[in-house]
């Protein structure tokens, strides 16, 4: 008999819903990630009595181990969620953790309980990150991925917006418990989501030659020998556990130039905003004397442009290709990186806080939000297009579930990577040689990787090959 079919099965389980939910999950854990910036140093110095001449390292700290754990994190729940049919329980587990450390986090009993929460909540976000994306990737087709993406990043830009924004808005109005309130909210409706979401059966397909080949053939042999169908089901397996292993995934992966350019990219652009996030309050509360309410909108004005456009870039980039919009992006963002560090430093009198730094602040900040949506997302989805190619060539070629999951662990631990630098980088640098010095050593990287992405990268729509003819 026939097992009846949920209830709503039909909508549950659509690539409509399923994509909503994932923009969700995203939403949420960069919501999470960036309510943290603007109240850290009131939860440091106030609720923790911490002396503020320690209030920097503290977040340098507790903001660069978000991205170490990602590091160590991601491929290990890439490897086991590939190996898993259905990706809706891992998301819920990631809940499970952030919800946890969420509320650790809020509660600064002591600083020990800040550091465990901060870790709960790297390791769900990195869950989430890896197995949102690559539900993404498993149901989604190449011709319409840049588009996709670009929509689930606009749900990533209004976390990252409204974040620090509402953080620092409701600490300032309503105070802090008041604050934590709306973070619960959000983790309230990601669970519902997820738990309402039926995804359907992603295992690949297994090509019709390979299935003719391990299918066995009767033998007369009386000695027992091998029959030719037992030897070839012994090759296809030992080929699908080869296939499977991380060793031959990554050897794979990592020897592709475009990869290795995509993860670059990826890790520049998270060490550029991790470091804004390490940095940006300190350095407007001493040069500005701004407090959390302007320091959150300098994060609003710093995203809102993607906000809007992301999703047009989403399409751009299925048109005409990552190779040309992302090198002028990032060739673009290094004299803007340089103008941010001019307000307040004293060889540039003419934009002091007391002239015209605050406009010129404020402009720049726009003018980076707006050309960072041609680079925001590349390396990822240049990631992707390869993932896809390698596998419509040979569905097979990562096991039997694909490897969407790595594909986006490597994703995850390069900008993992750039979450924990990031912070170092440009909080060492604040302190040792100023803000301006900073932002430099940014704005250089910036041309030299506008070069590296131009001579890497794809320079038109990778749609993967078709599967050659057998009979060619």
């Amino acid at each position: 008999m026939e097992k009846p079919l949920p209830v709503g099965y039909r909508w549950r389980s659509s690539r409509s819903f399923i994509v909503f939910t994932v923009t969700v999950a995203l939403f949420a854990e960069t919501f999470l990630y960036g309510f943290l910036v603007p109240i850290l140093s009131y939860m440091i110095e106030v609720r923790l009595g911490i002396d503020p001449s320690e209030t920097q390292r503290y977040m340098t700290t507790l903001l660069s181990m978000h991205g170490f754990l990602g590091i160590v994190a991601a491929p290990i729940i890439a490897h086991f969620a590939d190996k898993t049919p259905n990706r809706k329980i891992p998301l819920l587990l990631a809940l499970g953790g952030c919800f946890v450390g969420t509320g650790l986090v809020a509660s600064t009993l002591n600083v020990a309980a800040l550091f465990v929460g901060r870790t709960m909540q790297a390791i769900a976000g990195c869950a989430a990150w890896v197995v949102g994306h690559a539900m993404l990737t498993d149901h989604i087709d190449a011709d319409n991925l840049g588009k996709t993406l670009g929509l689930a990043m606009t749900f990533v830009t209004a976390g990252i917006i409204s974040g620090p924004t509402v953080a620092g808005a409701m600490l300032e109005l309503f105070g802090y418990w008041a604050a934590w309130s709306v973070p619960l909210v959000v983790l309230a409706v990601d669970i519902v989501a997820r738990l309402i979401m039926l995804e359907p059966d992603r295992s690949s397909p297994v090509p019709a030659a390979t299935q003719d080949e391990t299918t066995g053939l009767l033998s007369d042999d009386s000695e027992g020998q091998p029959t030719h169908g037992d030897a070839a089901s012994t090759s296809t397996s030992t080929t699908l556990a080869d296939a499977s292993s991380p060793r031959h995934f990554y050897q794979i992966m990592l020897s592709d130039g475009r990869v290795l350019a995509g993860l670059a990219n990826t890790l520049l652009m998270s060490s550029i905003f991790s470091g804004f996030e390490a940095t940006l309050p300190l350095h407007l509360r001493d040069v500005f004397h701004w407090g959390s309410l302007p320091t959150g909108m300098m994060f609003f004005c710093l995203q809102i442009p993607s906000f809007f456009l992301s999703a047009a870039a989403g399409w751009m980039r299925d048109r005409q290709g990552l190779r040309n919009p992302t090198a002028l992006g990032w060739f673009t963002l290094a004299p803007l990186l340089w103008l941010l560090g001019v307000p307040g430093d004293d060889k540039f009198p003419w934009a002091s806080a007391d002239t015209n730094g605050k406009p010129i602040f404020v402009t720049t900040m726009l003018g980076f939000g707006l050309f960072s949506m041609l680079v925001r997302g590349a390396g990822s989805l240049q990631v992707t297009w390869v993932v896809k190619e390698k596998q419509t060539k040979d569905p097979l070629i990562f096991g039997p579930h694909g490897g969407s999951s790595r594909a986006f662990s490597i994703v995850e631990m390069a900008f993992g990577t750039g979450s924990m630098i990031g912070p170092l980088i440009a909080g060492s640098l604040s302190e040792t040689v100023g803000y301006y010095y900073s932002t430099t050593v940014f704005a250089i990287t910036c041309l030299a990787l506008s070069v590296v992405t131009y001579k890497l990268f794809d320079s038109k729509t990778a749609k993967p090959a078709r599967p050659a003819d057998s009979n060619a």
